[in-house]
């Protein structure tokens, strides 16, 4: 047996001298003497078609005696051992870029592919397979750069222009107007600050997962095709984690990227929390946008181009996606829970509102894309954050309540004005209606949780409160702490008129504003009517303040019964009496304020209602008596239409000196 050997192994060596000789020969007859040493041994019955493969190629001729060397030395290799050997050759000397030339893409990834097949081979021999994977790692190695690559070199620029184009971006826009904040110590906004106004998101509840009517490519489609054989023979050899992580790192920057095109920042929470409220407001504006671009646009995309890169794979597609999009989500939302917790203030609330909304519409479709047993965390993040939101949703409105009813500014509204808080408080709640579905949800959410609700306890309108939605309620006490409010206000008047001149003109502005919007729908006709009558009550009650001693001046009281009687004296007395009344009325009141036009004149007519015929009687009883003698105009300074005119200056804001209490033709 050992002779066997022996002898073969002289062979072998007498053989591979042979072999030597030919590949330096010029001798014609080579292929005659080769096809002698294949007949020879059937060991050597390779030579020939090694020879003749190798004299085709364009490969060195040192490889070429390589090549045949091996196969001497390998005599039970068989036909797959030479394709082996030529694509592990050709991975391992690989320059060029495979992307560069479809043909060498074909001819690279093929044997890629023969390499694989090699270290799949169960009967394959120890130093073959180390052989097999140091090539296949080449492999990998060059692969997984030119993944990276061609996702670099082929990704479409985020084209923020054509986005916002789009109808998909013009349903939820952001209209933007500056907010009036009042000064709840000192009372300072001003009556061309009265309109509170929010920029509203305008989102569209419903819509499933992506912009139907909007698409966006995010790498171009012929990359896609090189991408995804790439990525299979990745994930074929094991090297799935390396794939993965080339795609996630990749994409995550072109995320990040999309967000800071989009003016989102990355903040932490005390970076937040530090910002000023106008430069807050428009990070919030943003965030708003950029929650419905990213979730309905950018990773509905991101997920259908795993898909298509990763389709044969169901887990490495979601984890690429996980990898890449969890990154972004988790900014926004960390910047959502920033606002939740953050210093509570009016000013807030119609935006935290609006972050909600956006939240609230999109989480279904975070939950469609984040599916997976990964993806719970960020649904449950997402979750958290909008729950964070609505209550500091509440929290804020609850603090806009307890503001309003302990707002103490001293100073009283000039000539019976509107209140600056009233205006504040009406133009609030009138944009509160724009978010009814929501704070009905917030609220009843709220009030589940209580055993009863502490805001209707021990108040006589519980009849109105009753069977009413949870915001109309909260909205009803809160007014009604206006008006508590306002009727404090009210005692810093000395003029015993001015106090109700200046309710009626607050509980009127109310109620035009709830008339003019959806509050009504809300409130209910009766709670309109209700105030309608606390109109008509105040202005009976001014005229009883501000008219009582003119018209006790045209009473029959204390003129000796018949008017044929009356003293001239006490005539004289009791006309100087009312001219001095009237023109002290006319002097004040013409400088307070009734700034509706229609309660103006309605309250003129009032007046004239009560003064006019009084006088008429009065003047037509006893003028007679003074108008003979000397000085009559002395003492009757007006007739009718005197008075029917100046009563037509009242409630005009400008106050009007004695000088044009002058009768006419006197």
């Amino acid at each position: 047996m050992a002779a066997t050997i022996e002898g073969q192994d002289r062979v072998l060596a007498a053989a591979q001298q042979i072999v030597k000789s030919l590949n330096t020969s010029t001798n014609v007859d080579t292929e005659d003497m080769l096809m002698i040493l294949s007949n020879f041994d059937n060991r050597l019955s390779k030579l020939s078609n090694m020879m003749t493969t190798t004299s085709a190629s364009s490969t060195p001729t040192s490889a070429r005696s390589a090549a045949a060397a091996a196969a001497v030395a390998e005599t039970d290799h068989s036909s797959t051992d030479i394709v082996f050997e030529e694509a592990a050759k050709l991975v391992l000397e690989w320059d060029s870029p495979p992307n560069a030339d479809p043909d060498s893409t074909s001819e690279y990834l093929n044997a890629v592919d023969e390499i694989i097949k090699k270290t799949e081979d169960l009967n394959v021999l120890s130093s073959d397979m180390d052989r097999a994977e140091a090539a296949l790692q080449h492999a990998m190695a060059h692969l997984e750069e030119e993944f990276r690559h061609v996702l670099i070199g082929n990704t479409v620029p985020f084209d923020a222009g054509r986005l916002h184009e789009s109808s998909f971006i013009r349903r939820c826009s952001i209209s933007s107007s500056a907010v009036a904040i009042p000064d709840f110590e000192t009372g300072t906004l001003s009556e061309d600050q009265e309109d509170v106004s929010s920029a509203r998101y305008n989102h569209v509840k419903g819509k499933s997962l992506g912009a139907d009517d909007f698409s966006l490519d995010l790498v171009y489609n012929d990359a896609i095709i090189d991408l995804r054989e790439i990525a299979n023979r990745m994930i074929k050899s094991g090297y799935e984690k390396e794939c993965c992580q080339v795609y996630s790192s990749v994409r995550r920057e072109v995320l990040d990227e999309c967000l800071a095109i989009l003016g989102i920042e990355k903040l932490s929470i005390e970076e937040v929390h530090r910002i000023d409220w106008q430069s807050l407001d428009e990070k919030m504006k943003k965030w708003i946008y950029a929650v419905k671009v990213l979730v309905r646009i950018l990773l509905s995309a991101e997920k259908s181009l795993c898909d298509q890169v990763f389709g044969d794979s169901e887990l490495i597609k979601e984890v690429c996606f996980m990898e890449t999009a969890k990154g972004c989500v988790m900014q926004l939302l960390n910047f959502g829970e920033a606002v939740a917790i953050g210093r509570r203030s009016s000013e807030k609330l119609f935006r935290i509102l609006d972050m909600y909304d956006a939240l609230a519409d999109v989480l279904s479709d975070i939950e469609l894309l984040f599916c997976d047993e990964d993806g719970e965390l960020v649904c449950g993040e997402s979750k958290g954050v909008l729950d964070g939101l609505g209550e500091a949703a509440i929290g804020t409105f609850v603090e806009f309540e307890n503001a309003v009813e302990r707002e103490i500014s001293k100073k009283p509204t000039q000539g019976g004005e509107i209140h600056p808080l009233t205006r504040y408080v009406m133009n609030y709640v009138k944009l509160l209606v724009d978010y009814s579905d929501t704070l009905n949800g917030l609220l009843e959410k709220l009030e589940s949780c209580m055993e009863h609700d502490p805001s209707a306890a021990d108040n006589g309108d519980n009849l109105e409160l009753e069977n009413v939605a949870p915001l109309a309620r909260r909205l009803m006490l809160l007014i009604k702490s206006l008006e508590g409010n306002l009727e404090g206000k009210s005692r810093m008047y000395e003029d015993c008129g001015m106090p109700y001149i200046f309710l009626m003109n607050n509980v009127h502005y109310i109620v035009q504003k709830v008339k003019d919007s959806e509050l009504q729908k809300l409130l209910g006709d009766q709670w309109v009517r209700k105030r309608r009558g606390q109109i008509r009550q105040h202005a009976t009650s001014y005229l009883r303040a501000s008219w009582s001693k003119v018209l006790s001046c045209l009473k029959d009281e204390g003129l000796s019964g018949s008017s044929s009687n009356a003293s001239k004296v006490a005539l004289k007395e009791r006309f100087k009496n009312f001219n001095a009344c009237f023109e002290e009325i006319y002097r004040i009141q013409t400088g307070w304020k009734v700034p509706d036009p229609q309660l103006r004149e309605e309250l003129r007519i009032s007046i004239s209602e009560k003064v006019l015929p009084a006088y008429r009687s009065f003047l037509g009883r006893f003028g007679g008596h003074l108008e003979s003698g000397r000085n009559a105009g002395k003492y009757i300074k007006y007739n009718l239409e005197d008075l029917e005119g100046y009563l037509l200056d009242l409630f005009e804001g400008t106050p009007l000196v004695l000088h044009h209490m002058r009768r006419k033709g006197t």
